[in-house]
């Protein structure tokens, strides 16, 4: 694997120099790894996949419990639910037969 270039930045949050992969841009914040990580939203099935924080646009969304409707899997044949409505056009797949 090939070494990054990486820039000297200031982390927007702690003050603390650091090197970043990429070139810092005028008015965009740059966390070093610790204030990174201390940020970085908790992945979980289903929930709040936000990538940076700050973007507002999907809070609405989140904050509300999902209608799921059921469908049967494409795969294994069980009973399942999904966050949207199948239209029958595509395969839906269960949890497990979906992480495989």
């Amino acid at each position: 694997m090939e070494d990054r270039e990486m820039f000297d930045a200031t982390c927007s949050d702690c003050g603390k120099a650091c090197k970043v992969p990429f070139k810092p841009t005028q008015g965009k914040p740059v966390r070093c790894s610790d204030c990174f990580n201390k940020n970085k939203p908790q992945r979980s099935f289903g929930g709040n996949r936000g990538g940076f924080g700050g973007n507002r646009r999907f809070d609405n969304r989140n904050s509300r419990p999902r209608e799921m409707h059921k469908a049967t899997c494409a795969d294994c044949g069980k009973e399942c639910e999904v966050p949207f409505k199948p239209t029958g056009e595509k395969p839906v797949y269960c949890r497990d037969c979906f992480n495989k």
